[in-house]
């Protein structure tokens, strides 16, 4: 299970329910090929040491039983290669090391077999990529006797390897089919929910079967993001997402396309979760704290009048409106329209609005990714724009207004959005596996992951 595990760092980066237009596009390059040959080579060696039944010596006068036990299975080359069109061939060499228990003195010999099997890849009927063995060949080249060559009988030795290659050819691409359908038990987790945010999960399959070509082999994914347990209906009018052949980083093993509407789904379902919204309070007892009524009351005079003892005051701050992403070639904004209502408490401790503010905030998106998580920080592009909506406290002079909202309000705003997107949305992945070194290239319209794997067992 170890090997089909390696050898299923190749499909594991996959997959929402919307339509049959991807959001993702999972491009798995042939540099990963030799990972996975060299983390599934010893678990391969091991899967391939299959019991030997005991060998009828009739070379005498009385049938001898035999006993045969393989020492050793060493794979000096392993190779896998895309076939376009297709999925994946292994082409491996492998010398079988034997100990024949004859009497009087054991014999040692090597079998060198050439192993060749061609994995197919397809789509299965839950959205997860299948992979099954289409052709296998055992190809056995004549033994080699490590000792005791001269007291071994060509009598003996012609009928023993005649009795292994039969054992072998047999139980050799069975073992090979045997961990490849294990893997399509590793590959049904990928059906799984990752966080979004509160309340909020991401799923993602396959929407078509995969295309291989020569030198990659590239999955359509479709996320479903889901609001308490409900899917979130997409529109259906958008223009399916097609990943430029030269994007991101030349020679790595992985490239992760992602289109403008997965991030416009995810910042809708966030919008739509609440997950946005935040309430801020002032605290007398803070120094410097400019969130109270005796500071509010300096440029407000109604303010000053209707509270003359300070209070604290609160922001109640929510956003209504959609944000929007914007990507363009080395760029990610974000821009977000919430609505602002300043509240202070009155005598019985209940709060009264005092105003109500538009308020209009440019962000710039810097985005990462951690382990299996595409992440970000945000900082405000030029200044916040704030008008008055409404207003309980007579005339505003807004222009020192914005100046005191500016320093109470642009903080906590920016806090709280990175907190957010700390959290951010993981990216097509399985347990164990995680982007080395990876880069993000932000493009007209998507954003590519670029980078190399790693998986932990």
């Amino acid at each position: 299970m170890a090997w089909a595990r390696g050898l299923g760092l190749l499909l594991v980066l996959l997959p929402v329910v919307g339509a049959s237009k991807p959001g993702i596009v999972v491009r798995l390059n042939k540099e990963v090929l030799s990972y996975v040959a060299e983390v599934g080579k010893v678990p391969l060696q091991q899967a391939l040491q299959v019991p030997i039944p005991h060998f009828l010596d009739r070379s005498g006068q009385v049938i001898q039983p035999t006993r045969i036990q393989i020492l050793n299975v060493h794979m000096p080359y392993l190779q896998l290669k895309f076939i376009a069109g297709f999925g994946i061939r292994l082409s491996a060499a492998t010398n079988f090391t034997f100990k024949i228990f004859r009497v009087p003195e054991p014999l040692h010999l090597m079998l060198p077999v050439v192993l060749l099997a061609d994995t197919l890849v397809a789509q299965g009927s839950i959205g997860t990529p299948v992979v099954s063995i289409s052709a296998c060949y055992s190809l056995f080249n004549k033994a080699v006797v490590f000792d005791g060559y001269n007291s071994t009988a060509p009598a003996l030795l012609a009928p023993l390897q005649k009795h292994i290659k039969a054992v072998l050819g047999n139980k050799l691409c069975l073992r090979i089919s045997n961990l490849v359908q294990g893997l399509n038990v590793h590959l049904g987790t990928l059906i799984g929910l990752s966080p979004v945010g509160p309340e909020s999960q991401v799923r993602y399959t396959m929407i078509n079967a995969p295309n291989v070509t020569k030198d990659y082999i590239s999955f359509d994914i479709n996320a479903v993001l889901f609001l308490l347990g409900k899917p979130i209906i997409l529109p259906m009018d958008a223009t399916p997402f097609v990943l430029p052949s030269h994007v991101g980083t030349s020679g790595v093993m992985a490239t992760v396309g992602l289109s403008q509407d997965l991030f416009d789904s995810a910042i809708l379902l966030l919008q739509k979760a609440g997950a946005l919204n935040m309430d801020i309070t002032g605290q007398l007892k803070l120094s410097n704290n400019p969130l109270n009524t005796s500071t509010l009351g300096q440029v407000i005079p109604e303010v000053a009048r209707q509270f003359p003892e300070p209070r604290p005051l609160a922001l109640k701050v929510r956003l209504d409106a959609i944000p929007v992403v914007t990507l363009h070639t080395n760029n990610a904004t974000l821009r977000i329209q919430p609505f602002v209502e300043v509240l202070a408490p009155d005598s019985d401790s209940a709060f009264q609005s005092l105003f109500s503010l538009d308020v209009v905030v440019n962000l710039s998106l810097q985005l990462y990714v951690s382990e299996v998580r595409l992440q970000g920080t945000t900082s405000v592009l030029g200044n916040v724009q704030v008008t008055v909506a409404s207003s309980n406290v007579g005339f505003i002079e807004m222009e020192q207004v914005q100046s005191l909202m500016g320093n109470v309000f642009q903080r906590p705003l920016l806090d709280h959005l990175n907190a957010l997107l700390s959290i951010g949305v993981a990216l097509p992945s399985v347990t164990n596996l995680r982007y080395i070194a990876p880069e993000v290239f932000v493009y007209e319209g998507y954003i590519v992951v670029s980078g190399g794997l790693l998986y932990q067992r």
